[in-house]
């Protein structure tokens, strides 16, 4: 091999090697955060600001036992109210969301392009802007310190996200399945649940697995809606550790905060094929 082309063969070597160095250096910047959480779950509250070391010197679960029976209500309680709350949520989102898209993606009807409009332009307001009015509501329907304010919305299609998600993906179906499954007789029912979900798989686990980790990590409406400590989250469980008036349970908030995050870990480890698969193909078919 001639000098010219094993140079043309080392700059794009090296070049390679500089990315990955460099990615690599990204990678434990972003990562020191959750290491130090980790670290400092096994340390005591006097070492967590004063050790300048990251990993303590002798690792003690004493944190993550205070952690966990150290309340008035184990956080076992926290874990299962947010269980509850996910799974309902993604369940409801994923059947009504995709319900709502299958009308708007395969039937036609009058003002369909309005209404489709108008429900892309839900994702242009803010939170905070619906909040109040939904807070009356649910306040007159006496649902205020129940589950129900987080959980029926996600029933009702209330996430115009997930909505035009799976619009996107349904318009790359091809429409002479449909329209072979009317001719045996299949009504708009059938089409959706025999064939259109079956072919969804990769959209409707992406859908699942944000709705997940959204609402298992959501802390506001939660703080809104649930007074009753036993009905808390574990977002807002994390939040008793802190005391602005008193000692806060610094290493039992780290320990609790590395088991909280071990659901939503797991949960896109599970799915983490499918959600690739579906945001790569959703919105590229026409």
């Amino acid at each position: 091999m001639s000098d010219v082309a094993l140079g043309q063969v080392r700059r794009p070597l090296s070049r390679s090697l500089l990315i990955h160095i460099a990615l690599c250096a990204c990678s434990l910047a972003m990562l020191y955060p959750l290491l130090w959480m980790l670290a400092s779950s096994f340390k005591d509250d006097s070492q967590i600001f004063s050790s300048a070391s990251l990993w303590p010197d002798s690792f003690s679960l004493d944190a993550y036992v205070r952690g966990w029976s150290g309340l008035d209500i184990s956080f076992g309680q926290f874990f299962w109210n947010s269980a509850v709350i996910s799974g309902l949520s993604v369940v409801g989102n994923v059947f009504a969301c995709s319900l709502t898209a299958f009308a708007f993606a395969r039937l036609r009807f009058p003002g369909r392009g309005f209404w489709f409009a108008l429900m892309l332009g839900t994702l242009m307001l803010p939170y905070h802007v619906t909040l109040i009015p939904q807070y009356v509501l649910f306040l007159s329907l006496d649902w205020v310190d129940t589950f129900l304010p987080l959980v029926v919305p996600k029933y009702l299609a209330s996430d115009a996200f997930f909505i035009f998600l799976m619009v996107q993906f349904f318009r790359g179906i091809p429409r002479e399945l449909d329209e072979a499954a009317m001719m045996d007789g299949c009504s708009p029912w059938k089409i959706y649940w025999k064939i259109i979900l079956p072919l969804s798989k990769p959209v409707l686990a992406t859908a699942a697995i944000f709705s997940f980790i959204w609402t298992w990590d959501d802390f506001f409406a939660p703080l809104i809606y649930l007074n009753d400590m036993g009905s808390y989250t574990v977002q807002l469980g994390l939040r008793n550790f802190v005391d602005s008036t008193g000692k806060s349970d610094w290493s039992a908030l780290f320990a609790m905060s590395v088991l909280t995050l071990l659901p939503v870990f797991f949960f896109f480890l599970f799915f983490q094929r499918l959600l690739i698969e579906g945001v790569a193909t959703t919105g590229m078919k026409r």
